[in-house]
């Protein structure tokens, strides 16, 4: 893949790409809908697959923030159409690399010094390119490093870019304005701490050695003294991303250790720490030759509200779905129905969050849960659908829910989809309230 020899950091140069993709997706819309007049038989597919190009193509050119809204739409099956998610998963770990005169440039601002004057060796050529930095590999004496280099210009423009990047995707996830002004400050929030790796590499080292007791998970280790602002320094880990490793064909036995390692690491962070790696993309993980799954980026961690945690999860307790009376209170409390609602309102939306709540809950009603069940996750990606579409809940004059629960539901659907791919049957751990 060519490197990518600059990135626009000014306000104006950034607005510049972004209102180009915009022409771009307008004129694809023109294109198709002329075409449609002679062929009324013809469908989207291609208006897609060109949008999704065009979108990429541009955001990857900016990075950082306006990149990672495309990365985390591409995690979310059920909102956008294949094309979209095939193009923005490339966001996760295979972005055009920066060139390395930019690269030595962040290294003699953050330290005074080159990577080769710091480390033994150091790959002029980045092994992955993700949304806010790449990825080299270095060694220092025996040790054999991963170094995390964050774009320039990532950290000062990430309000400006979610601004400027708001047309697109109230178009493409197909949500009123309302609905993603309400949860855009929790966003910005996130994306801004995901810029500052002297706060990633402060949570790495407390989530990691909080959960260094879980059976088959390994962590690297982090080096201060090797890091900064804007570059992280840690220990190689060994091994294939999750989509190479079931490429291998891996054993049942194989998958289901794997999944039961993913499902307690999270289990552990949510009921215990309070605070959760909520960004469980595959490219986050790497699976090592003995099989053990190296959890590799702490960048987007969501710190879990005591009181949040309390209304949420007990929503998975089962008895809780027959209880009106309770469940009322928590619709109340979650901001899922409010008293601006008509009982018009109130009626409408109940069933969608009460099905919703069932479906999420469904796992932890069980001993074991089978997440090969397809059948599950046709009903999650209907039903989230369905509410996609719902004319109610778009022409509603208020969001619905607790920006808090915009990670946390990330966080949960995101294990499920990756349990899913590796088909994994797994013993459901769960706080001992549940039952």
């Amino acid at each position: 893949m060519k490197d990518q020899q600059s990135i626009p950091i000014s306000k104006v140069q950034r607005a510049a790409k972004i209102i180009k993709a915009g022409a771009k997706v307008s004129g694809n819309y023109i294109k198709h809908y002329t075409k449609k007049i002679a062929d009324p038989s013809l469908d989207k597919g291609q208006l897609h697959e060109n949008n999704a190009e065009d979108i990429y193509q541009s955001l990857s050119e900016l990075r950082g923030s306006a990149l990672k809204v495309a990365q985390m739409m591409s995690m979310d099956k059920n909102i956008l159409p294949q094309a979209y998610q095939d193009k923005f998963a490339m966001a996760q770990y295979s972005a055009p690399p920066l060139s390395y005169p930019l690269v030595v440039r962040t290294f003699q601002k953050s330290f005074g010094k080159t990577p080769e004057q710091m480390f033994d060796t150091f790959t002029q050529a980045a092994v992955n390119a993700a949304s806010i930095g790449q990825v080299h590999q270095a060694t220092l004496g025996d040790k054999k490093l991963a170094v995390k280099i964050q774009y320039p210009g990532v950290a000062d423009a990430v309000s400006s870019d979610l601004k400027m990047v708001k047309p697109l995707a109230v178009r493409l996830l197909n949500m009123s304005e309302v609905e993603i002004n309400h949860y855009m400050e929790e966003v910005e929030g996130k994306l801004l701490e995901e810029t500052d790796y002297i706060l990633e590499v402060q949570r790495s080292q407390f989530i990691s050695q909080a959960c260094s007791h879980i059976p088959d998970l390994a962590f690297p280790n982090y080096y201060r003294d090797y890091s900064s602002p804007r570059v992280i320094t840690m220990d190689w880990i060994e091994g294939l991303h999750l989509k190479e490793w079931l490429q291998t064909e891996p054993s049942q036995e194989s998958r289901n250790k794997l999944g039961q390692a993913l499902w307690d690491f999270y289990h552990h962070q949510v009921h215990q720490l309070k605070q959760v790696h909520a960004d469980p993309h595959p490219g986050n993980f790497i699976v090592q030759p003995d099989n053990k799954l190296g959890i590799i980026d702490f960048g987007c961690v969501k710190e879990i509200p005591e009181d949040f945690y309390q209304g949420y999860f007990s929503l998975i307790r089962k008895n809780v779905v027959m209880n009106e009376e309770e469940l009322e209170d928590i619709y109340y409390e979650l901001q899922f129905i409010s008293v601006k609602d008509t009982e018009v309102e109130k009626a409408y939306f109940k069933p969608f969050f009460r099905k919703m709540i069932q479906l999420v809950g469904r796992p932890f009603h069980a001993e074991e849960f089978d997440f090969g069940d397809n059948t599950y996750f046709r009903e999650i990606f209907t039903l989230a659908e369905t509410i996609s579409n719902d004319k109610m809940f778009k022409n509603s004059r208020q969001a619905r829910g607790s920006r808090h629960g915009l990670y946390v539901n990330r966080t949960y659907f995101g294990i499920y989809n990756l349990l899913n791919q590796l088909q994994a049957k797994i013993k459901i751990t769960k706080p001992a309230w549940v039952t």
